[in-house]
């Protein structure tokens, strides 16, 4: 997924883009490609506008294939979208690391969970 890997090329240039938010921004970005893409390989339909109401369609979709702690993972992070992308505070570089470590164990299940279904996430520079 394209923002995962912005999202972790921001991370590793952060004394450059010297803006914690916009790392984290990108993260809940990625998170909510991987929700879209899961609820679309199950359900066949993907989430419009409303990102809170993302946790309840991949509930529908994956019904108890869904654990809980991905729900909690997905809601805490999506939890965090307005005030990463509209808040007044700028977080600490640290903020934006715990956002990535979140994304990256998101990023593992989804992808287990899409290659079940056939679909193959992968970065440019990861070979099969």
């Amino acid at each position: 997924m394209a923002f995962h890997e912005v999202t972790q090329l921001a991370l590793d240039h952060l004394d450059r883009v010297r803006d914690p938010d916009a790392v984290s921004s990108n993260a809940i970005l990625a998170v909510i490609a991987y929700t879209d893409a899961l609820t679309a390989a199950y359900h066949g339909r993907v989430n419009h506008k409303d990102h809170a109401a993302a946790v309840k369609l991949l509930r529908d979709a994956l019904g108890k294939a869904l654990p809980d702690a991905q729900e909690r993972q997905l809601a805490r992070l999506l939890g965090r979208k307005d005030e990463a992308q509209y808040g007044a505070r700028q977080r600490r570089a640290e903020d934006a690391g715990q956002t990535i470590a979140a994304l990256n164990e998101f990023a593992a299940w989804a992808r287990v969970k899409l290659a079940e279904r056939s679909v193959v996430v992968s970065f440019p520079d990861e070979t099969d």
